[in-house]
């Protein structure tokens, strides 16, 4: 599972504080916690104005940068910002986020085709908001597969990310998005697809077990990238157990291995 750790986020109350006072320890102290419990990508959003955005992406690049080795997933509404603050990144990573809005296709797509390790999230919403029905987002995820062969970016540098909503307000979102999800994977079985694991239980009592649930749901149907927390080590030990169960981790070495670094399980 490609783990999006999601705790260096401006709409985050005690983030924004940091990003506020410039507290770069508290940014290095995320990224470090993330990156030992086994990250694959760092989300930096800054959740403040556009035009305050590219400066504050860089500070917060630059602290991640310092103590950190992973990739960063660059987080931005537009496109234009993420134009300007991938440029900060040491090395290629993720750009979060596209989606079939405007031009945000037309800013993405040639920059990766000119840097070839950058990846890119890609949303299943347009012009009309979020589509309703499964139908509706995968012409959605049509037309974004179409841009990205006319680019030339490959299926394998892209997350698709299905848009995962509260379960207590929609009326066929688990159906929804599964039939996203399982038809994405049976049309390109090289692509990624991701989701905000947590969106699933806002407004739920206990939020984390609605999480767990449908973390297997969604790794069963194909899911194999998220963003989320990866110090919640139940949520860890899920994914991997689930990758096991799946046999998609020979003889459960990833999972014992994992166990053995402390990533699940009781703190030793």
């Amino acid at each position: 599972m490609i783990i999006i750790g999601e705790k260096i986020n401006g709409s985050i109350p005690v983030v924004a504080d940091a990003i506020a006072r410039r507290d770069a320890e508290f940014i290095k102290n995320r990224a470090i916690a993330q990156e030992k419990a086994g990250a694959t990508f760092i989300d930096c959003c800054a959740s403040v104005p556009e035009d305050q955005e590219v400066e504050t992406l860089h500070w917060m690049i630059d602290c991640i940068q310092e103590v950190c080795d992973l990739p960063i997933s660059v987080d931005s509404p537009s496109a234009k910002v993420l134009a300007e603050a991938y440029k900060f990144c040491n090395k290629p990573g993720l750009f979060n986020s596209v989606s079939g809005e405007g031009d945000k296709i037309d800013i993405i797509f040639p920059i990766m085709a000119e840097n070839k390790g950058w990846q890119v999230i890609a949303l299943l919403s347009d012009d009309t908001g979020i589509p309703k029905n499964a139908a509706d987002r995968l012409r959605v995820f049509d037309r974004i597969m179409a841009k990205a062969k006319e680019y030339g970016i490959a299926p394998n540098r892209i997350h698709i990310d299905p848009l995962v909503e509260m379960l207590c307000t929609s009326e066929n979102g688990i159906e929804t998005n599964i039939e996203v999800i399982t038809t994405v994977r049976e049309k390109y079985p090289s692509i990624h697809i991701t989701a905000a694991v947590s969106n699933i239980s806002f407004n739920l009592p206990v939020r984390k077990m609605i999480n767990l649930g449908f973390t297997v749901l969604a790794m069963n149907a194909g899911l194999d990238s998220a963003i989320l927390d990866p110090t919640n080590r139940d949520l860890m030990g899920v994914i991997y157990a689930t990758e096991a169960l799946l046999g998609l981790d020979d003889y459960c070495m990833e999972y014992i291995s994992a166990y053995r670094e402390g990533l699940f399980g009781p703190v030793k």
